[in-house]
């Protein structure tokens, strides 16, 4: 399993989350994807848990930069691709922004609209650029 598909995994339970407030646990993980990586299942849960964690200061950010847009009236799978990939953006500095974002874009392409990537890709790119100072702190930190 790559990280996409693990990306997808992500945005399938999350939308799950949405509607249940619940998500699979490590177990129901490991069992639904017929035995990933471990690094693979602690990506995911990293991702899931991450996002649920910082929801709301995630949606806030989210909110802050979607001109015109409430959050509520933002596509579901829009959303939560925004979600995870603001939750990488923001917490997993070992993850180069430019990926979260392509990464991301390639996604609402296979599970959303036409006209959701650029949507979504101008969302990210906002926050990338507003995150750049904080990003590149955390490199260095993370390089010690």
């Amino acid at each position: 399993m790559t990280r996409r598909q693990a990306r997808e995994y992500v945005l399938k339970a999350l939308f799950q989350y949405e509607f249940t407030k619940s998500v699979a646990d490590r177990k129901e993980i490991q069992e639904g994807l017929n035995s990933p990586s471990e690094d693979i299942v602690e990506f995911i849960d990293d991702l899931i848990g991450g996002v649920i964690k910082h929801l709301k200061e995630i949606d806030q950010r989210i909110q802050s930069v979607s001109k015109h847009w409430e959050l509520q009236r933002i596509a579901s799978v829009d959303r939560n691709i925004i979600r995870f990939a603001v939750y990488e953006l923001l917490y997993r500095a070992d993850i180069p922004a430019a990926v979260t974002i392509n990464e991301a874009v390639d996604i609402a392409k296979k599970y959303s609209t036409l006209e959701s990537f650029s949507f979504i890709n101008g969302i990210l790119d906002t926050i990338a650029r507003d995150n750049a100072p904080n990003e590149t702190k955390l490199r260095k930190e993370l390089k010690r």
